[in-house]
């Protein structure tokens, strides 16, 4: 079972077991991590749900151009930029740490 790590931007660190083929914004949310709105649900139409991935990018899918293209509409982008609603939590994530900016837009 994965530990999953969302930090708030005031590094209160949120250290979540999850299970294979969960949705890593649905968890957050389940989980009370503050900062994640998610105002659109999960369907990658808001980019609310934004987080830098800290370390193990190497563990997750490649973004789509769906979601690249949410993530460029957000002037705070950086390269370790995801939108949490499009990933889903596999084994190699153990550890992945996420954090979650101030603002969510």
């Amino acid at each position: 079972m994965p530990t999953i790590v969302f930090i708030s931007h005031d590094q209160q660190r949120h250290e979540i077991q999850a299970d294979i083929g969960d949705n890593l914004m649905q968890l957050a949310m389940d989980n009370g991590v503050p900062g994640i709105d998610a105002d659109c649900g999960g369907s990658c139409a808001c980019g609310t749900c934004h987080v830098y991935v800290q370390q193990n990018q190497q563990s997750l899918v490649a973004p789509d151009d769906m979601e690249t293209s949410m993530i460029s509409m957000r002037p705070d982008a950086e390269d370790s930029s995801r939108l949490s609603c499009q990933l889903a939590v596999n084994a190699d994530m153990d550890g992945l740490e996420l954090l979650v900016p101030e603002f969510q837009m």
